[in-house]
């Protein structure tokens, strides 16, 4: 029995370290110019644009005329990455990069549970890299007990078992949306990313990203 709980809980700790260095998730470039969320797509990882230090872009420099004025929000930047036959800890496929148009061959590999390395080559030895840090997830806020929440407990409490002898609802306070609905987790996150200077997409799940016609499109 003590060779079988052992053996459990060093399952567990594998699955824990292999979670851990998951590339999936958002990820600030080391420049600070940009995030970019990494999604899994048929057992690739596609990575987009997910917010900007500085709002507006376009991808101005890209070979394709017809691409030249799509913004750059929402744009994929690292391409088709499939797992590395050689080397498991290794994705290969391409990087774009909206400051010149071009498309390298690239590479993520985890360094640390928040630290990715990207490594892009457009031909030998013209090769560089940046190393990415990982973008915490925002958690949501616990709302404020209302108003007059803990007298109305009371009131409740001095009643006999069962239900609060009173059903009135607590006054909102005042300002408060009429509907009473909390704020959402993506509002939080997105007036997070505004204080901090950036203007970031509507969180998109993986689904929608792999949506995308230049995703959707690829051959797997």
């Amino acid at each position: 029995m003590r060779k079988i709980a052992l053996s459990g809980m060093l399952f567990l700790a594998a699955m824990g370290t292999a979670h851990a260095a998951d590339p999936l998730g958002e990820w600030q470039d080391e420049d600070g110019k940009a995030t970019i969320r990494i999604v899994d797509c048929d057992s690739r990882l596609w990575g987009v644009i997910a917010s900007e230090s500085i709002p507006g872009g376009v991808d101005s420099n890209n070979p394709d005329k017809a691409k030249r004025t799509r913004p750059t929000l929402g744009m994929p930047v690292l391409l088709n990455m499939k797992r590395s036959v050689k080397d498991a800890g290794k994705w290969e496929g391409k990087i774009y990069n909206a400051e010149n148009g071009k498309t390298y061959a690239g590479s993520l590999r985890m360094e640390a549970p928040d630290a990715l390395r990207v490594e892009g080559c457009l031909v030998w030895p013209l090769c560089g890299g940046q190393t990415w840090s990982r973008v915490a997830e925002a958690t949501p806020t616990p709302p404020a007990p209302a108003p007059g929440g803990a007298k109305g407990a009371k009131t409740g409490a001095t009643g006999m078992t069962g239900a609060p002898k009173t059903t009135a609802r607590p006054a909102a306070p005042a300002g408060a949306p009429k509907t009473g609905m909390a704020p959402t987790t993506k509002g939080a996150a997105a007036k997070g990313a505004a204080a901090k200077g950036a203007v970031a997409v509507a969180d998109p799940a993986s689904d929608d990203v792999c949506l995308l016609p230049e995703i959707a499109g690829a051959a797997h």
